[in-house]
């Protein structure tokens, strides 16, 4: 292997936000060239503000979310207001082999942008479309945001503690629904490699995450049962939950399967009194009992730091570790080993610390790029790629085509 499994394959790439660019940066990981275009008309929310920490940025290429979500990748400004745009667009997708969008469905289309021109241009084009709940159906207006993908996939009213509301999911499920466009779109790949067709792939970011909790739609189908939230507990696991340690807000999750794990557990606690009570003598009556058995647990590991408990039990043989928060993931020496994040240096932000891709290959180091400016890459998509000449770049920037 002497290449990236993508190198060579080119993706034009009108996704926003999250969901979408996670996608196609996964793809430019890979080796693809991702072409990303923007426009002063639209500018993708990432650029200007932070969701999560609600920061403001005061130039479009000092934000640090973008940075993160479209790290090597490429930028282009076309205008896609003006039909001179729709048109360079179309050359651009004659020379590429994937698209992506997540805007709500119909708009490429009303853009002139959608699958079936898109197909007239590249009769092999792989055509992503990325929505909240598909290109069809009652809902497909609905728009698509991370909390929306949750709630209608239906895993948000399962993760939680049973006195609290549905779970607010967050970035997680856009990550999600990107990585489930990067299989649909690597399937679709591997399909034309072996046909020569291209194809349309219409995904719902929502279904995306009901495709994780099938047993919780069976459930339902063939008992009649609709789960709900029940915290850290497991449906045969007991205990299984996160247990408070010294310092302010630290936690351990902790988990046993076993009649012989329980006995690892009570020796590496000091078998204290309780540990002999009928209440916990076997796994049923440990499951049956669990809130008291969690409660005495917690009274033992709240006297240590989360790593003791870890090296304590693991010792033992038992399953513990501590749940992390974001400093504990970047300090933690198998992440470092493992290369979790890396670092890249930006011209304006200067040198930043990412996550790095989620895999190794055999032979080729992966080096990641940190993520476009604005419009950066104009001269050599519109010059390079589709051959307009100087003049004419300027004439289209003049007239806010290139915009």
């Amino acid at each position: 292997m002497d290449k990236l499994p993508l190198e060579g394959v080119r993706v034009l790439d009108f996704t926003f936000a999250w969901a979408g660019p996670y996608a196609t940066m996964l793809l430019a990981f890979m080796g693809a060239e991702v072409i990303k275009v923007e426009s002063n008309t639209r500018l993708d929310h990432s650029r200007m503000f932070s969701i999560i920490t609600r920061e403001m940025y005061d130039d479009v290429n000092k934000s640090t979310v973008f940075n993160d979500m479209n790290l090597s990748k490429l930028s282009v400004n076309l205008n896609l207001k003006d039909s001179r745009s729709i048109e360079i667009a179309k050359r651009i997708m004659k020379i590429s082999d994937i698209v992506a969008e997540n805007m709500r469905p119909g708009v490429m289309d009303k853009l002139g942008l959608g699958y079936d021109v898109a197909r007239e241009v590249n009769p092999n084009i792989i055509y992503l479309s990325s929505s909240a709940r598909g290109s069809e159906g009652p809902e497909r207006s609905y728009s698509g945001y991370a909390p929306g993908f949750g709630a209608m996939g239906g895993l948000s009213n399962i993760i939680g503690d049973p006195d609290d509301p549905p779970s607010m999911m967050g970035g997680e499920m856009d990550l999600l629904s990107g990585t489930a466009s990067v299989f649909a779109i690597l399937a679709a790949l591997n399909y034309r490699q072996k046909t020569g067709e291209g194809q349309y792939i219409d995904l719902s970011s929502s279904e995306a995450g009901s495709v994780c909790i099938g047993e919780v739609f069976m459930d339902y189908f063939m008992n009649g049962k609709v789960q709900t939230r029940e915290g850290n507990k497991d449906g045969i696991m007991a205990p299984h939950n996160c247990y408070p340690c010294k310092g302010n807000d630290r936690w351990i999750s902790i988990a046993v399967e076993t009649d012989e794990e329980w006995s690892s557990l009570c020796n590496a606690i000091g078998n204290p009194e309780w540990t002999i009570d009928e209440r916990f003598s076997d796994a049923y009556s440990r499951w049956n009992n669990q809130e008291e058995l969690d409660k005495l647990i917690g009274e033992w590991t709240i006297h240590y730091e989360t790593f003791e408990v870890m090296e304590i039990l693991q010792k033992a043989k038992v399953a513990a570790l501590p749940s992390y928060n974001s400093q504990d993931l970047f300090s933690d020496p198998h992440l470092k080993e493992r290369e979790f994040a890396t670092k890249v240096e930006h011209p304006l932000i200067g040198e930043t610390v990412v996550i790095a891709p989620p895999w190794k290959t055999s032979t080729l180091p992966v080096h990641v790029q940190c993520g476009p400016l604005f419009g950066q890459h104009n001269d050599y998509v519109f010059g390079e790629l589709l051959g307009m000449s100087k003049d004419d770049i300027s004439k289209l920037v003049e007239d806010n085509v290139i915009f």
